[in-house]
């Protein structure tokens, strides 16, 4: 069976949001979600792989729990690393293209410029350091891949993003406290998405994309509540208070500035990153409309 598109992580916010763009641009494609492969199962790539002979992967599986990364470093390790060393040898044997959605996590947020891909990368948590296996073990396995950072990615579908949750704390309370000394770029799944889809496979490598302008957390909080407001969105919150990093511990470190430079996708694909408040503003009224 050959299928010209073989996508992985169907059913995370970013596969679902590439699923539907694939359908309604007509594209031949399989979409594989985690009972069907699940990366901790290593074989199950090869196999798909092998049986589906596509042209193009789009690698959207990944474990994604941050925190939960410091106590499970093995299952991110094999999903985020050592599982891309499977997808890409066997992608070799057929020549097909890997698309690979990475992350800012890369960085250690030192710099307070944004980053360009060459910069150097030196992550300070556990899925960071999974993630940076994944890119390495792609560049050392195969010749035709695309790395994709990107950051702060949040969409209408799947449960665990920040507007997400944002929006359902402030139903429930009046003050929410929110880190404001972390700085990055909000990215709606609906950008990221048009970009993965229509990428031309001639384009190999390791390029940045987030939507522009940038933010800490409590700016996004606070954009989030006045355009749901806006929007007649039943909320109850009335005060969005800003704390730092120091006053809201976690199982692993955040860099404190992982804002990406977006310059080299810009001028290589001719675009310009919509900002982040108004994708912000689209992705609510899309949530607002289901």
């Amino acid at each position: 069976m050959n299928s010209s598109i073989l996508l992985f992580g169907s059913t995370g916010q970013l596969g679902q949001e590439i699923e539907q763009k694939l359908e309604l641009m007509g594209k031949n494609f399989l979409a594989l979600n985690r009972d069907r492969c699940n990366f901790t199962q290593p074989d199950c790539i090869q196999d798909a792989v092998m049986t589906y002979k596509p042209h193009i992967i789009i690698n959207c599986a990944a474990y994604t729990a941050v925190d939960k990364a410091e106590s499970e470093k093995n299952i991110a390790n094999t999903v985020n690393g050592k599982a891309l060393k499977i997808l890409a040898k066997e992608a070799e044997k057929i020549n097909a293209f890997i698309v690979h959605i990475s992350t800012d996590y890369v960085f250690d947020g030192s710099k307070n410029i944004p980053y360009l891909e060459s910069d150097r990368v030196n992550p300070i948590n556990s899925y960071g350091r999974s993630k940076l296996m994944g890119e390495q073990e792609l560049k050392e396995y195969c010749n035709r891949f695309l790395i994709l950072r990107t950051s702060w990615v949040y969409g209408i579908y799947g449960k665990g993003n920040f507007v997400k949750t944002m929006l359902r704390l402030g139903t429930e309370r009046k003050e929410i406290r929110v880190v404001a000394d972390q700085i990055g770029s909000p990215t709606w799944t609906g950008d990221l998405g048009n970009i993965i889809t229509q990428m031309p496979p001639s384009l190999t490598g390791t390029y940045h994309y987030s939507n522009s302008g940038v933010a800490s957390w409590y700016d996004l909080a606070v954009a989030i509540f006045e355009e749901a407001k806006s929007l007649n969105f039943p909320l109850k919150i009335e005060k969005v208070i800003p704390i730092t990093t120091a006053e809201y511990p976690t199982a692993a470190k955040r860099p404190a500035y992982s804002v990406l430079s977006c310059r080299k996708i810009s001028s290589t694909l001719n675009i310009i990153p919509p900002h982040w408040r108004e994708s912000l503003r689209k992705m609510l009224q899309q949530l607002r409309e289901n």
